[in-house]
């Protein structure tokens, strides 16, 4: 792991398209931007730790009760729109 040390207004790049600018320092809470690629997937560590449980969660379930749920799911109701 790289540590850099970064004032309010300093920043670093990351390859030859991603910039992190230093925006905000407020006590221990550091408010960062971000520059990159749309295609580029930015997410919070802990939102893509939940996503890797759930699409882990997810391939573990067995195709008769996925099947099932898809089935149930075309049958309901269609609710009204608000």
């Amino acid at each position: 792991m790289l540590v850099i040390r970064r004032r309010e207004g300093e920043g670093f790049v990351i390859g030859a398209s991603i910039e992190v600018d230093i925006l905000e320092i407020d006590g221990n809470q550091v408010k960062i931007g971000i520059r990159a690629p749309r295609e580029t997937t930015i997410l919070r560590k802990e939102i893509a730790a939940t996503r890797d449980v759930n699409l882990a969660s997810a391939q573990q379930a067995e195709e008769a009760v996925v099947e099932e749920t898809l089935k149930r799911l075309r049958l309901s109701p269609k609710l009204p729109l608000e």
